[in-house]
């Protein structure tokens, strides 16, 4: 400390040195508050007009703090700094202006806000400085056509104009107002900055009066009528702030006067805050600039193309005559509403969306926030596209701007919940994106930057802040990846699927389609039964209840899902068969409307498997993990065991204890199936599912059959999965190869085993259990059932069916076949006493991994039987090219190679033993 002060002694008896060492700091400490030209900075804060800042104590001056805290703040504290003393140098009341800085905390960060974030206005706040009122009290949208309609001239139009911008720009930036708030003031604001230019282009058009002549009003009902129609976003009041603004004019009487003052309207508009654009209307810019209402229905009745109907869906009288605007309105809008019958229209719709991306430049794809894929443009045509088809049976689709639009169809259940919310975010993220872009300089753009120091400023100006290690530009960039895949993927979902309101039929009559051309639709997506689809459709939709209206909602959606199924026809009418099932109940067609994963799910199982409509209908709850891919991971085996144990320990009743044992088998094979076709699960991963299903299952049944056999605490019991069980590879409709075992166990307080029991109680009680155990699982029953093949046992069905320890110990050490010890190959403990179950392993271990391997007896042993399976095996009539299992080149072939080569080297090579086939 000391060497510092002796160090600041020089410069402080030097002026000239202490000034540029107090500088230097000042120009340090305020680059740490985010100045990027410190020096210009520190020059403006210790310098009138503002000198805020204290040098000596290197800070700013208490009265000062809260304002220079904000500009720190800011999108671009440089722009905010530089712009704020321009303002005070111009300001007539600047000790006003500088009192509002300090005591009034909206006018200071409203102005600072915008200050930082638009240059535009800032450089306007300079040219007018006594507009900073207009950030001051409430926001007065009342007065607003009182305040452009007293401009004289275009200067005085512009800089009213701005004036406005400021009021909402300000309020905008400093969060007061949201999106849809300031497209709403925005469009009102172009609205009456038409009819401002309008009677300045009419006040000039009026002819001079001569001697004896009347001078009557051009643009009075004697002459002609004249109405300005605005379109696209100021139409749908949802305006940025640099935009085009659409229009139609539209005239009575004298068209060549309306015609001169309409160009004139626009040169004005243009002088004053943007250009005018009338190329929608009737022939576009090759069409007369003003057209009569009779010639404007003429033309959309006779020539309009699709998009120019879709174009109409935001048209808004603004200006001019307001009772010819309403005619205008009342004469497009049938037009409108019934364009979606128009042939290929949907198809047209979707043309023209993939022009617009096709045709951005590939240079600009990666930073466009509007017409590139996943961008402003995607929500809009989802919704107007919807809007269109739906909306010609539900007239509370019918409203201009985008979000009450998506508002609408999501209650009206056209779109799910989720979906619209995600979309809303997604449209309101993009839409603050494109404010803050065009507040800059005051330009039409939708291009995010590719300067970082911009996106940092477009970043800090739609309010984020840097998190942890991610500088806020990332931050930025990660919103707008996520909120650009979501709409991506949710205009792929709504804009691209088949909407057939003729087959879902609408509420009204008149708007139904003929069953001809539903039944062509339905060929069209690919269902070969098109009559009996529709018949399907009609008897889903008919009726007033609120089913029926939810299900016209569903099935122009679900339709398109049935159409990627590979059984179009079989999807429908299973749909058909669970809405009879379900209908009824509260929650499925609500899960259905609300989750749009879970319908468009559903109808693709639908139409991929009977096996799955089968168990769905008496497992309906299950629908309810197709929302959630987690759902759908199948449970851990020891999950399953301890669930399934739950349900014995329920039921005292063996029938009712299985019953339930089979729907918890129920519910897990419906959940394997769903992850399965829905590609969550890999085939190894399904096949271990099933299989630890079938575990759990017999591990539980045993436990139902040991309880209802006398005896049976007396002996050890295990089952031993054979085959594909054995191998994990059991598949849905797979068989459980089994042997069963059991020894003796010693009566409690006996050291010894009972030999007599073993002789003559033990086998006879293991044979009912197992009976038992298969009886259980077997019996008749809605769920799928399990049926227990014992045939692998020694001595095959001539052969107990369930043997001692010893017993097999003995068979296997006599008598065991070749084809016996390649059998054995997957042969593991499946359920019952696991001690029990590794004895036997260890038995059976030298059996099928014989020392010194196959002899070549053995070799053609198994290769004859192979020849006979081959021979005998294959079912009646089946194709030997086509059978998946036991056909040329099928599963079989793979299995019993695979084995032959276990029994050959699996003595050796310790990784061949093992009862998987993949693994092997």
């Amino acid at each position: 400390m000391s060497a510092s002060v002796a160090g600041a002694g020089p410069a402080e008896q030097d002026p000239a040195k202490a000034a540029v060492a107090g500088a230097s700091r000042t120009a340090q400490r305020l680059a740490r508050l985010g100045f990027r030209d410190a020096a210009a900075a520190a020059a403006s804060l210790t310098a009138p007009p503002l000198a805020w800042w204290d040098v000596a104590a290197n800070q700013p001056d208490a009265a000062h703090a809260a304002a220079l805290a904000a500009i720190s703040q800011s999108a671009n504290p440089d722009w905010a700094l530089a712009a704020l003393a321009a303002l005070m140098t111009h300001a007539a009341d600047r000790s006003e202006l500088a009192a509002a800085l300090g005591e009034d905390e909206s006018v200071r960060l409203r102005l600072i806000r915008l200050l930082g974030a638009s240059s535009a206005l800032g450089d306007h706040l300079a040219a007018h400085p006594a507009d900073w009122h207009a950030l001051a009290g409430g926001l007065d949208p009342v007065g607003m056509p009182a305040r452009l309609g007293a401009a004289g001239a275009e200067p005085e139009l512009r800089a009213a104009y701005r004036r406005e911008l400021v009021a909402i720009a300000g309020r905008d930036l400093n969060g007061e107002l949201d999106v849809a708030a300031v497209g709403e003031l925005l469009a009102d604001l172009a609205g009456h900055t038409l009819r401002a230019a309008l009677a300045l282009a009419a006040s000039r058009a009026r002819p001079h009066s001569g001697p004896g002549r009347r001078d009557p009003d051009p643009a009075g009902p004697d002459r002609f009528r004249l109405a300005v129609i605005a379109m696209g976003k100021a139409g749908g009041r949802e305006l940025n702030y640099v935009s085009d603004v659409d229009v139609i004019f539209v005239a009575e009487g004298d068209l060549d006067q309306a015609s001169r003052i309409a160009a004139e309207t626009m040169r004005i508009c243009r002088a004053v805050a943007w250009e005018v654009d009338a190329s929608l209307r009737p022939e576009g810019r090759a069409g007369p600039l003003v057209r009569t209402l009779a010639s404007h229905a003429a033309y959309y009745q006779r020539w309009a193309n699709t998009w120019e109907f879709q174009a109409l869906l935001k048209a808004r009288p603004v200006a001019g005559d307001a009772e010819l605007g309403r005619q205008y309105l009342d004469t497009i809008a049938p037009l409108v509403w019934s364009a979606a019958e128009r042939p290929d229209f949907v198809a047209d719709v979707q043309a023209m969306r993939r022009r617009v991306v096709e045709h951005l430049p590939p240079e600009l794809v990666d930073r466009e926030i509007k017409l590139a894929a996943g961008g402003l443009r995607d929500v809009e045509f989802a919704v107007q596209l919807l809007q269109l088809v739906h909306g010609r049976g539900d007239e509370t689709l019918r409203v201009a701007a985008t979000l009450p639009a998506l508002d609408a169809l999501r209650d009206g259940g056209y779109v799910g919940r989720d979906d619209a919310a995600r979309l809303a975010d997604a449209y309101r993220f993009l839409r603050a994106a494109e404010h803050r872009l065009q507040l800059r300089l005051l330009r039409r753009t939708h291009l995010v930057p590719d300067d970082p120091v911009a996106v940092d400023q477009l970043a800090r100006a739609m309010g984020l802040q840097a998190q942890g290690h991610h500088a806020v530009r990332e931050v930025w960039q990660g919103e707008w990846a996520r909120h650009t895949h979501q709409v991506r993927r949710l205009h792929e979902k709504l804009f691209y699927r088949p909407l057939l309101e003729a087959v879902a039929r609408v509420p009204s009559e008149a708007l139904r389609l003929t069953p001809v051309e539903a039944g062509r639709r339905l060929a069209a997506l690919g269902f070969a039964d098109p009559r009996g689809a529709l018949g399907h459709i009609q008897a889903l939709t008919a009726g007033l209840s609120r089913r029926a209206a939810l299900q016209r909602a569903l099935l122009p959606v679900l339709l398109g899902d049935f159409a990627d199924a590979p059984s179009p026809d079989a999807g429908l009418r299973a749909y058909r068969q669970v809405s009879d099932e379900l209908g009824a109940t509260p929650w499925f067609l609500r899960l259905l409307r609300d989750e749009g994963a879970v319908a468009s799910r559903l109808a693709y199982l639908l139409g991929t498997s009977q096996y799955v409509v089968r168990l769905l209908v008496r497992a309906p709850e299950a629908l309810q993990s197709l929302g959630d891919d987690a759902a759908l991971r199948p449970r851990r085996a020891a999950e399953l065991t301890a669930a399934m144990a739950e349900m014995v320990g329920r039921h005292t009743d063996s029938a009712n204890a299985v019953a339930a044992i089979r729907g918890v088998r129920r519910g897990e094979l419906l959940r394997v199936a769903f992850a399965d076709l829905l590609d969550q699960l890999t085939v190894d991963q399904a096949c271990a599912a099933i299989s630890a299903t079938t575990d759990a299952t017999l591990a539980a049944a045993l436990e139902v059959a040991r309880r209802d056999v006398a005896g049976a605490d007396r002996i050890d019991f295990a089952v031993i999965a054979m085959g594909r069980l054995g191998g994990g590879e059991a598949g849905y409709g797979s068989d459980a190869d089994v042997m069963f075992v059991f020894d003796a166990r010693a009566p409690e307080g006996e050291p010894t085993l009972d030999a007599a029991l073993f002789e003559s109680e033990a086998p006879a009680i293991a044979h009912e259990v197992a009976s038992r155990l298969r009886a259980l699982l077997s019996a008749p029953s809605a769920d799928p059932p399990l049926l227990i093949d014992a045939d692998l046992r020694p001595e095959g069905r001539r052969g107990p069916l369930a043997r001692s320890l010893a017993s097999y110990a003995r068979y296997y050490r006599q008598w065991s076949a070749p084809w016996e010890a390649q059998a054995l190959l997957r042969a593991r403990i499946a359920a019952g006493d696991r001690a029990l179950g590794d004895r036997f392993l260890a038995l059976i271990d030298p059996v099928r991994y014989p020392a010194g391997g196959l002899s070549p007896a053995d070799v053609a042993e198994i290769r004859r039987i192979k020849g006979r399976v081959d021979a005998e095996r294959l079912p009646r009539g089946a194709d030997p090219a086509t059978h998946l299992k036991l056909g040329r080149g099928g599963l079989a072939d793979v299995e019993w190679t695979i084995q032959l080569l276990q029994l050959w080297h699996g003595h050796e090579v310790a990784a061949l033993r093992t009862t998987s086939t993949r693994d092997a």
